[in-house]
């Protein structure tokens, strides 16, 4: 399998679009590619999320807090999924500090060899960091489309759009051309 070895890592929180993390969960894993689901784990081993359509149940047991940079940087993809999940990662005991999530996103976002997929609700995750898509091609669903242009992203009205390292798409439905586009660039930094 030609993407044996590579890794992508989907954030998970509760109320995630079960149709689009069951896909991911397969399809890549079709590819060869090592699926890992990654959430904050409040200092637990594992949270058992609930989805949003059905409530289906969903362990986690991989965090992104404390996640070094060599570890960081041995993920192909980041990906931060439809639904509410971004929404609820971005909560923060804090107000003057950014949630973990938004800080591990910032960080991925400074490896340009990592692409980074955020598809539907999961630009919420970048609003308390625009520069991150200052300037960039981006979708968004509709009901998001003031939150990008107030963050100084470039909207684009398809269904999936890449912009060098990231790759955006309109809702949780487009997530098996999300899903391809992603597996391609992949496919494309991947030497024979």
């Amino acid at each position: 399998m030609l993407l044996k070895d590579k890794k992508i890592g989907i954030l998970i929180e509760s109320d995630f679009y079960e149709p689009e993390i069951w896909y991911y969960k397969f399809r890549f894993a079709e590819e060869g590619l090592e699926v890992h689901f990654l959430s904050r784990l409040w200092g637990l081993k594992s949270i058992v999320f609930k989805g949003h359509e059905y409530h289906l149940p969903f362990e986690c047991n991989e965090t992104f807090e404390d996640m070094d940079d060599k570890t960081l940087r041995s993920y192909s993809a980041i990906i931060v999924p439809a639904g509410y999940v971004s929404d609820r990662l971005r909560y923060t005991e804090d107000i003057h500090r950014l949630s973990p999530a938004a800080e591990f996103l910032k960080r991925a976002f400074a490896q340009k060899e990592i692409i980074k997929g955020i598809i539907c609700h999961g630009m919420w995750l970048i609003a308390p960091c625009p520069e991150l898509i200052r300037g960039r091609r981006v979708v968004v669903h509709n009901n998001l489309l003031g939150d990008i242009k107030n963050m100084g992203a470039i909207y684009v009205d398809e269904d999936v759009v890449v912009d060098e390292d990231l790759v955006t798409a309109r809702t949780g439905g487009h997530c098996h051309i999300f899903a391809k586009r992603i597996i391609e660039l992949i496919s494309s930094r991947v030497k024979p």
